[in-house]
């Protein structure tokens, strides 16, 4: 059973919606033991890193999932959840993530290098190209999901599994391991979001 974890700064209904039409078994809660217990895990988010970072600390809950992801099972961020996989975030200051993958986040400047301005948040649909072979990366061409964010993560190509354009490369689908990382709203993002929604539930099988 795949849980969702509630920290208060989730699209939960969502995210949960999502895996109700997957037909994946899955429960939502902020109990450390519970969650420790399930199969997988998803840490979704919205809202600020800092933010995030305190309340996840301040619960208890980012031991948890250290201890989580060193028992090798699969776990999943997205969005703002996936951005809290890093090692630190530029928004509103420093602050340290969980640092479970390679690099920062930073916020999109909006001054490309010919000097012509674009907008932030970037935000809409944008076609995802992959990278390299990975257990979540579907058998399938390249196609759109949906973005709603003003920072990304600068990190090594090792750990990016599908990226896209918006005035530079911006890693989208990230992965090392057990831990894997979406920057777009897969369960807002029609065929290609669910496929990849599917592929992390069926690691469950496959563990």
């Amino acid at each position: 059973m795949i849980g969702i974890i509630d920290y208060g700064m989730g699209n939960l209904f969502s995210v949960s919606k999502a895996l109700e039409r997957l037909n994946a078994p899955y429960f939502i809660s902020e109990d450390k033991e519970a969650l420790l217990n399930a199969d997988a895990l998803i840490l979704p988010g919205v809202g600020a890193f800092k933010d995030a970072m305190a309340k996840l600390k301040e619960t208890g809950l980012a031991e948890m999932i250290d201890t989580f992801v060193d028992s090798g099972k699969p776990f999943l961020g997205i969005c703002l959840g996936m951005q809290l996989l890093f090692e630190s975030s530029e928004e509103h200051g420093y602050s340290e993530g969980l640092k479970l993958l390679p690099g920062k986040v930073v916020r999109f400047p909006g001054i490309a290098e010919d000097g012509s301005a674009y907008k932030v948040p970037h935000m809409g649909w944008n076609k995802l190209h992959f990278k390299k072979e990975s257990s979540i990366a579907p058998n399938r061409d390249d196609d759109f999901v949906y973005f709603v964010h003003s920072y990304y993560a600068d990190t090594k190509d090792e750990v990016i599994i599908a990226s896209c354009s918006y005035d530079k490369e911006v890693p989208a689908v990230v992965g090392r391991n057990n831990v894997y990382g979406m920057q777009f709203h897969p369960e807002k993002s029609s065929k290609l979001g669910m496929h990849l929604l599917s592929n992390f539930a069926s690691l469950i099988q496959e563990g």
